[in-house]
């Protein structure tokens, strides 16, 4: 598009887009506006969202002086392509076109402005063009009594009346609002077209660019045209009339990539002090933490891809150092260390988006890396436990825990000889023989298990955790209640056993303090296997390859052989 030399210089104005044909990235929006227009088949409103810099407001003069244009010889009708030159589309272009109004709702949000400026103004029709329009931008800004007043114009409008709203918040923008318009969903232009773009602008400027110069600024701009358009406005008042890629990195701020990959490869090496080195003197040439960090984590998320897809490496607008560096990357990192990286960056980057210090959350940051780096994988760790585990110590395990009493019960296991106090005192998941339940319960744990087969659950729950046995024989039960139990216990059990035996029992509460709850019991228990698990080779080996980690649950599978029983424990590392 020819531009009046020297008119504007400003980048972002002067190549301001006149006709549907000078927008880039939006083909969606010109296609459905062009065949409405050929068609006659006009919204009364649309909605145009996307983010900053995308062409919203644009896009939004272009459908008004498609709709108003009248043709250089003032005989035309509505048109896709506005001719520019009729008094409709300079005045639209110039800002000073009567009939179509443009609002800046972050300076007019509430129900006043819009009731003088639209509301009122929607009654009369337009005095010169064939619509009268009104452009919202950041529409979202909107107080809820203005959505309210405008909604009642939305429905019932004028036939020469159009509302084009913009906006980057389209979820703060009321559903009742949304039904009436038809919406335009504006897509962030890719980085290769900006790019392309920036150089057509360039050579019609006759200003020298490099083409990796354009990329980085195109990356930069994330999708916004008018973002890219004054960083490329910038890059060339820094270059003094061109531009360089080793410029446009220093006025951003950005590392330069051979040093993006020398960092990278030191911190996958646990090489830290090289690292700050290499930190600081990118800092010194203006980098910035945050972006150095970001450009870390998306390293990492492209070696990731081409590690899975090589193919991805074919892409035009990589180096061919990049290239070689990013395969030899790839090829010698694991996908465990990649994904590892990965969560560490991420939650890095938060740290010094917020910190007051970047610099020395950057070298925390890379600190934490270099040192994770020098830890196994999960895998690497299994793998190494099983090569060194003996045979001779996991049988000398396999004794241990045989003395134990724990939920590790092999069908032929033997009844442990235990003296008369810790019978009464057997554990809750101990199952009380057939034999004895012929009889009546033996112990405390035998009356906790026939309750829950019973299912008196709550009785169960409270002998276990109020009940110590001070005697236990025959017909009689004496017991000392710890604080808190339920004020009926005695009665519930004796009628219970009333119930369950047939046989009328005597149960006294004493003060006599007596044994241990099963509760108390079951927590030593848990304890003392935790401390024995604790000091097997096996497990000794993961806590150390997990500084500050402990064993926290466990479980323990049928099987004679020690080795096959540590594969299957099920651990919580902390």
């Amino acid at each position: 598009m020819e531009q009046e030399p020297g008119k504007y210089r400003v980048l972002a104005r002067k190549y301001r887009p006149k006709i549907f044909k000078d927008l880039i990235g939006q083909e969606a929006l010109v296609r459905t506006i062009t065949n409405a227009i050929e068609q006659n088949r006009l919204a009364q409103a649309y909605i145009l969202t996307g983010i900053r810099g995308i062409g919203k407001t644009t896009s939004a003069r272009i459908i008004a002086k498609a709709l108003n244009c009248i043709g250089p010889d003032g005989k035309g009708g509505m048109t896709p392509n506005p001719c520019g030159v009729c008094k409709h589309c300079q005045d639209i272009d110039n800002d000073c076109h009567v009939d179509v109004v443009e609002i800046d709702a972050a300076s007019n949000t509430g129900i006043d402005n819009i009731r003088e400026i639209i509301i009122e103004g929607a009654k009369y029709n337009p005095v010169s063009a064939r619509y009268k329009i009104y452009i919202i931008d950041e529409v979202h800004m909107l107080s809820k009594a203005a959505f309210n007043a405008l909604l009642k114009t939305l429905e019932e409008p004028p036939e020469r009346l159009k509302f084009i709203f913009a906006t980057t918040e389209i979820r703060k923008v009321p559903i009742t609002i949304l039904s009436r318009c038809q919406r335009f969903d504006l897509r962030r232009i890719e980085q290769k077209v900006l790019a392309d773009y920036f150089k057509t602008i360039t050579e019609k400027e006759n200003v020298p660019a490099e083409s990796d110069a354009l990329q980085i600024i195109a990356k930069i701009a994330d999708g916004s045209v008018r973002d890219g358009l004054s960083l490329l406005d910038q890059a060339i008042v820094h270059g003094n009339g061109e531009i360089k890629a080793d410029q446009v990195r220093q006025m951003i701020g950005l590392s330069d990539k051979s040093a993006l990959f020398n960092i990278y490869d030191k911190l996958m090496a646990g090489n830290i002090s090289e690292v700050l080195k290499e930190i600081d003197a990118q800092y010194n040439l203006g980098m910035d933490p945050l972006t150095l960090s970001q450009d870390l984590l998306e390293l990492t998320h492209w070696l990731t891809r081409i590690k899975i897809a090589p193919e991805l490496m074919n892409d035009i607008t990589i180096s061919e150092t990049e290239k070689i560096a990013g395969k030899e990357m790839s090829e010698s990192l694991s996908m465990a260390t990649l994904t590892r990286t990965w969560q560490i960056l991420l939650k890095g980057i938060s740290e010094i988006k917020y910190s007051e210090s970047p610099l020395k959350s950057l070298e925390m940051l890379m600190i934490r890396l270099a040192y994770a780096s020098e830890l196994p994988t999960p895998i690497e760790v299994i793998s190494d436990i099983k090569k060194n585990t003996e045979l001779d110590t996991a049988q000398k395990k396999t004794k241990n825990l045989s003395s134990l009493s724990i939920p590790f019960k092999p069908e032929n296991k033997k009844e442990q000889n235990s003296d008369t106090s810790q019978s009464n005192l057997s554990l809750p998941n101990q199952k009380p023989s057939s034999s004895r339940f012929s009889e009546g319960p033996q112990n405390i744990t035998d009356l906790v298990m026939l309750a829950r087969k019973s299912g008196q659950m709550l009785l169960a729950f409270n002998i276990s955790n109020y009940v110590r046995p001070v005697l236990m024989e025959n017909t009689t039960l004496r017991i000392h209640l710890e604080e808190g139990a339920p004020a009926h216990l005695c009665q519930d059990i004796r009628t219970f056993l009333l119930t369950e035996t047939g046989q009328k029992w005597e149960v006294e509460q004493v003060k006599e303090l007596g044994g241990k709850t099963l509760k108390e019991e079951a927590q030593e228990n848990q304890k003392r296997m935790r401390e024995t698990l604790a000091n097997h080779p096996l497990v000794m080996q993961v806590l150390k390859a997990f500084p500050g980690s402990h064993v926290e649950t466990f479980h323990l599978h049928h099987s004679d052989n020690i080795s096959e029983n540590l594969e299957n424990l099920e651990s919580d590392i902390f």
